[in-house]
């Protein structure tokens, strides 16, 4: 008989799936003009999953344009995100190669308390 390992969760914030197109710009001078598409694949207030046809660095600050139902899912978005021009600001922190050049990313919000990590004359 296999006997099961209860591993726990790691994550504060709940996750909610949520599949939803969305909009992003990768916060450097050499892109900052150019929008990219993608989808959610799950939301918390913490931050987000995304799929994506481009490879984003680690570490990268993105601006996400995401739809009215992706945020409302969170009430405390809005409360603690840095929005910018409709958009909510983050960090990239993980990213995985899919299948067919689509990436699966992490994004973790800019929160109000955290150092100015952007340049908001950038976007």
């Amino acid at each position: 008989m296999d006997k099961k390992v209860n591993i726990p969760e790691r994550r504060v914030a709940v996750r909610i799936t949520c599949q939803a197109p969305l909009a992003f710009k990768v916060c450097k001078d050499e892109t900052i003009s150019k929008i990219m598409q993608g989808y959610t694949q799950n939301i918390s207030s913490d931050g987000i999953k995304c799929a994506i046809s481009e490879k984003v660095p680690l570490g990268s600050t993105l601006w996400l344009k995401l739809n009215k139902d992706a945020i409302s899912m969170c009430e405390e978005l809005e409360k603690r995100s840095v929005i910018l021009q409709q958009g909510i600001l983050g960090i990239v922190v993980w990213c995985e190669k899919k299948e067919d050049n689509i990436f699966d990313i992490g994004v973790q919000f800019l929160t109000r308390e955290e150092p100015n990590l952007f340049h908001a004359d950038r976007i």
